[in-house]
């Protein structure tokens, strides 16, 4: 395994990891600020001046419950489950591992910055259903926003696209990296790099 930061001085929060057999093209949930300051950006967090609020606050309205109410009950649970479930639901990275020959997969990993990720969800797209690597532009608000999607044939000849790093939306330099390696590697020809 050999891990490279080809954007380091701009998008440190961008590696190329690659193993025997593939290449993983990995953004993490951080940034450095557009300023020029070289503050770090989360996306993700540990913890927030919300963190030690919500204990006192949950003890204050167990003291006003404890006449047995269960809807008060319920209502403490629900909102202790919602409060944990943010903090364990927070995007942690985003990859896409490339097979030559194989295909490539999308990967978005979730769980607490502090531990392991919990959840993973992957959608891997087979080589022959392949038809392209591109990228995009769109709106949102008054921003042009690039985006990778990956057009996917299905069995039936339908055509469907996959957006890679959906929840991160890196920058166009992080992108175009990610795109002249998925090109090379699964659609061989001219190379890429050169023009």
């Amino acid at each position: 395994m050999r891990q490279t930061r080809p954007l380091l001085d701009l998008h440190p929060e961008f590696s190329v990891i690659e193993w025997p057999g593939f290449s993983e093209y990995r953004v993490e949930n951080w940034r450095l600020a557009r300023n020029g300051s070289g503050k770090i950006i989360r996306g993700a967090t540990t913890w927030s001046w919300l963190d030690p609020c919500v204990p006192v606050i949950f003890s204050l309205a167990w003291s006003k419950v404890s006449s047995g109410s269960l809807v008060a009950y319920l209502l403490i649970g629900i909102t202790l489950v919602l409060f944990v479930w943010s903090r364990c639901n927070q995007v942690l990275h985003e990859s896409v591992l490339v097979f030559p020959t194989l295909g490539i997969q999308l990967e978005s990993h979730r769980g607490h910055p502090s531990l392991e990720p919990l959840f993973v969800s992957r959608r891997f797209i087979h080589a022959s259903s392949l038809e392209d690597f591109v990228i995009h532009e769109g709106l949102r608000r008054w921003d042009v926003r690039y985006y990778l999607a990956a057009i996917k044939r299905s069995s039936n000849g339908g055509l469907s696209i996959q957006v890679a790093f959906e929840n991160i939306l890196p920058y166009f330099p992080v992108l175009q990296e990610v795109y002249i390696g998925v090109q090379n590697a699964m659609f061989p020809g001219p190379n890429l790099q050169d023009s």
